[in-house]
């Protein structure tokens, strides 16, 4: 990992996280936290201050280490236990059916294996449990397609391995996950070809 990868990058992330349209996206994500959770991808804890009083313990998993030290002060003002945890999301070591919900906020699009990743997540979820999503993505206008496209690949460089043109609805789906409940929609203030949100809840596929 280089010195753009360990230092810059966590910081960079960190500054495009704190675009305020995107605040109110983590308070409607995160109204239904409960209990027991686990955020895959946490970064620097800009979601902590949207969780509600519900949630007993915060489980947090992301493989930065500038990321973690970034998210420190964050984390002694959070009103419940969190628990920083150095893995990539493919990689979740929990036990299976352990967590009442599962949060993925702005992550589905960096992790090299979003499919494993996913079963992890769905792994852990104790039956009856809840994958809380907020996921930029594929948009469905075929102008907006060409543009995210043809930028994916500096998207990819500059922003960690973030892509552009990932399906939310189709990773989940294809993962084993039913949605519950989902809007899709451009966020306010945002270019169109990153702005495309997928926000919702699934819960596991009994069939």
């Amino acid at each position: 990992m280089g010195l753009y990868e360990r230092w810059v990058l966590p910081r960079l992330l960190d500054s495009a996280m704190a675009f305020p349209a995107l605040d109110d996206e983590r308070r409607r994500c995160l109204s239904s936290a409960r209990g027991r959770v686990l955020e895959v991808g946490f970064g620097s804890g800009r979601n902590l201050p949207w969780y509600p009083s519900s949630v007993e313990r915060l489980v947090a998993v992301d493989p930065s280490g500038e990321s973690a030290r970034l998210a420190r002060p964050r984390i002694a003002q959070a009103s419940f236990p969190v628990e920083y945890v150095r893995l990539a999301g493919e990689s979740i070591d929990a036990p299976s059916q352990s967590f009442d919900c599962v949060v993925s906020t702005f992550t589905l699009c960096s992790i090299p294996e979003p499919h494993a990743a996913l079963q992890q997540m769905r792994r852990v979820l104790k039956p009856g449990g809840k994958l809380l999503f907020a996921e930029h993505g594929l948009a469905p206008d075929a102008g907006v397609q060409r543009w995210q496209r043809r930028l994916n690949r500096l998207q990819n460089l500059l922003f960690g391995g973030c892509n552009l043109d990932r399906n939310t609805r189709k990773l989940l789906t294809e993962s084993g996950f039913r949605i519950e409940d989902a809007e899709q929609y451009y966020v306010q203030g945002v270019p169109r070809f990153a702005g495309f949100l997928t926000r919702g809840v699934a819960s596991i596929d009994a069939a």
